[in-house]
């Protein structure tokens, strides 16, 4: 009985770590605005099959796991179920592979399992997950259709082989750590990977932009970077016809990012105040 409940406990288990995981990398991809980010094993492979493989991987991912619920009951067995069982055995038994290439060839790369939790470098946990989920795909072979438990006794069974199951797979992921310490907050803002988009965003809804915007000849900006919690954007401005570069500093915590600025002569690097008047008519607006 007891094996019965533990093959039963895989396929929603396996079926929910899947989309899950194609969830987690198609956030990531999106964030990023590439299909190849974040999805660790991609880095083994040439650039240019990144983007294909990274697309294909998310797409099995999500195939696998909505099939393993679909041919889980009566409506479901036969062809089918052993087809998608088959497909989430291969998938597993490839990672394994991929994951221990990954930790030879990229040593300081994440597995990217998860998306932004999974930048921790691969260790031996993660791969040691990786061929429980295997095994577990492997005992799905042939397992008959699911069905509801017949007893009391048998359904606090069948919650504590899924409790169990579960810590183990918590021991064996570093992801959990990443989001506890993501929702203690305890990360600081100088080590938070903020986009540079958002930080475009946020400096275009400043009242600094609007203030400054009428000088500035440029659409992006002509250099970018970030000290500690602080990001600069430098954008080329004429200012009483002579070339100047309006710097915007941008805190990066908080939801109303603080914004400063500064003006430098383009051939001095000397700070330029803005003449009284231009001030006067920019109060005015």
């Amino acid at each position: 009985m007891l094996v019965a409940v533990v093959r039963e406990v895989q396929v929603p288990l396996l079926a929910a770590l899947l989309l899950a995981g194609c969830a987690a990398k198609a956030r990531r991809s999106i964030t990023a605005k590439s299909a190849g980010a974040g999805l660790g094993p991609t880095a083994i492979f040439p650039l240019p099959l990144r983007r294909p493989a990274g697309i294909a991987l998310c797409a099995s991912e999500l195939t696998l796991g909505a099939g393993l619920l679909l041919t889980a009951g009566r409506a479901g067995a036969g062809t089918p179920a052993l087809v998608i069982r088959a497909g989430t055995v291969l998938l597993f038994c490839t990672a394994v592979g991929a994951l221990h290439e990954l930790r030879v060839r990229r040593p300081e790369a994440g597995c990217g399992c998860f998306g932004e939790l999974s930048r921790t470098p691969v260790t031996w946990r993660v791969i040691t997950r990786a061929a429980l989920l295997c095994a577990a795909a492997l005992s799905l072979i042939g397992a008959p259709p699911l069905q509801l438990p017949g007893s009391t006794a048998q359904a606090w069974l069948t919650l504590a082989v899924a409790a169990a199951e579960v810590a183990v797979l918590a021991v064996l992921s570093p992801e959990v750590g990443q989001a506890m310490l993501r929702l203690s907050h305890a990360d600081p803002c100088e080590l938070r990977e903020v986009p540079v988009a958002r930080t475009l965003s946020a400096l275009r809804a400043s009242a600094q932009w609007r203030r400054h915007q009428r000088f500035i000849v440029a659409t992006a900006p002509v250099d970018v970077w970030r000290e500690g919690c602080w990001r600069f954007l430098v954008f080329p401005a004429v200012l009483a016809d002579r070339p100047v570069d309006v710097v915007f500093a941008v805190y990066l915590a908080g939801r109303q990012a603080p914004v400063r600025v500064g003006i430098l002569d383009s051939s001095t690097d000397l700070v330029v105040p803005l003449p009284d008047a231009t001030l006067q008519s920019s109060n005015a607006v």
